[in-house]
């Protein structure tokens, strides 16, 4: 009998199978006093039997993991499968109630976020936002009090002048269109502008700076063959045309200005500003997606690059910032569509993700690494201010940092202006967090 091997099943990709609470974790250092609130962390988390020849590493069942933090202690650690779809049906729990959107109990597996008061559970391609509660138990789906057309995304960027949520947001369903969303303080889509797309792209994140928004059409795009046989159904089409559009952010379909460039996939923006004329948009950039490797993203090593948008003569400029395998890269999100200096990147490549983690200087160039460790793999690194007053790269880098030797994992934070030297405090977590996606530092209510 032939055994399929599946490299998103094993190691650290693997899933836990059990939800643990633990309480007064122990620590080694000191946790700064000014983190008063929850890490938290979303990823998939296959339940019940998945077969292997066929499983997409993004279509296992939702998990959030966190950690509470305050007074500098270390709470408490819970790890939650998020209750929609299979769950409801391996767990034997009530369904939670609330709105299914076009019969797609998606899982809520790659982003977890606070706003208007909520903890939210995200997922794109029509799947809807799950509200979960302080300790992260699944409330109810939402669709933002019924403002909300579709599914949502992934990846909100939050407005740091208006605290509002900007998506891009997309579903097959849609046929050649995508929906510019946005979400105001109180929780409500506010505003819904579609906007043409020369197929139906996967289209993970957006860009946002002070007055426009970019927009990615790239050759990752629905599989209808895929979808028939219950596969993840998005596919590298090399017949597709690569393009950006940037759209002022009170335009609409007919105001977007659409950029050739050169094919390549992009899961994840650093940061998008304005430069006059122009916009600047840094980012990941992959060679490919989907293309032979249909159960994950490894179609070659993503590098860090720039597109700078010229308004005035509809040109584009593409420049690598650093040909080093990574990503899932963030920022001080301060400063969220305006100029900045400082990104923060997870060391990945051909068959690995993560280990060190890097800080880049991108006025200088310069980047400094940090080394966990032998046998250690990091995840998305995010950063937060010590203060709400204090410089861009005064406060503290927090991740998951995943020990082959003893398989468990630490929640360990850096000081970013110290980024190389040893962790402020590393958290010792009663179980591994497996390999996942996306996550933020949620501060408690002043």
């Amino acid at each position: 009998m032939t055994v399929v091997e599946n490299r998103y099943l094993e190691g650290n990709f693997a899933p836990v199978t059990e939800e643990v609470t633990a309480t007064d974790l122990p620590v080694t250092g000191t946790i700064p006093a000014s983190l008063q609130g929850r890490f938290l962390r979303n990823g998939p988390n296959p339940i019940g039997a998945v077969d292997p020849a066929t499983y997409h590493w993004f279509g296992g069942e939702g998990m959030v993991h966190g950690v509470r933090l305050a007074e500098g202690k270390a709470d408490w650690y819970r790890n939650r499968w998020v209750r929609a779809g299979k769950v409801l049906e391996e767990l034997h729990v009530p369904d939670p109630g609330g709105p299914i959107h076009s019969d797609m109990d998606f899982a809520a597996n790659t982003n977890v976020i606070g706003h208007a008061g909520k903890t939210l559970a995200i997922v794109e391609a029509g799947g809807r936002p799950i509200e979960l509660s302080y300790e992260l138990d699944t409330l109810r789906r939402g669709d933002f009090d019924g403002t909300l057309p579709n599914g949502f995304t992934a990846h909100p960027k939050r407005d740091p002048k208006t605290g509002e949520l900007h998506a891009v947001c997309y579903w097959w369903g849609l046929g050649n269109q995508v929906q510019y969303i946005v979400v105001d303080t109180a929780g409500k889509v506010t505003r819904v502008v579609p906007i043409e797309t020369t197929g139906a792209p996967m289209l993970h994140d957006m860009g946002l700076s002070e007055q426009r928004i970019v927009v990615l059409d790239l050759p990752c795009v629905f599989d209808l063959d895929l979808a028939m046989a219950g596969r993840f159904p998005y596919k590298w089409d090399p017949s597709y045309p690569a393009r950006m559009g940037v759209m002022p952010r009170e335009g609409g379909n007919d105001d977007v200005k659409w950029f050739d460039i050169d094919p390549c996939y992009v899961f994840h923006p650093m940061n998008t500003f304005d430069d006059g004329d122009r916009v600047v948009f840094d980012a990941v950039r992959h060679p490919r997606m989907f293309a032979k490797e249909l159960n994950g993203p490894n179609e070659g090593a993503p590098t860090l690059d720039r597109w700078t948008f010229d308004l005035s003569n509809g040109k584009v400029v593409e420049e690598r910032l650093d040909d080093r395998g990574q990503e899932f890269p963030r920022h001080d999100e301060r400063l969220i569509g305006k100029p900045y200096r400082y990104g923060y990147v997870l060391e990945a490549g051909p068959n690995v993700l993560g280990g060190g983690v890097i800080k880049h200087d991108l006025h200088t160039g310069a980047s400094e690494r940090h080394d966990f460790g032998k046998g250690t793999h990091a995840a998305e690194p995010v950063f937060v201010p010590a203060s709400d007053d204090a410089a861009e790269d005064d406060g503290y880098v927090i991740t998951f940092v995943y020990d082959e030797g003893t398989n468990s994992s630490d929640l360990v934070i850096l000081h970013a202006q110290d980024f190389a030297g040893g962790p402020v405090a590393s958290v010792h977590l009663p179980q591994r967090v497996p390999y996942g996606f996306h996550g933020n530092w949620v501060p408690d209510p002043a």
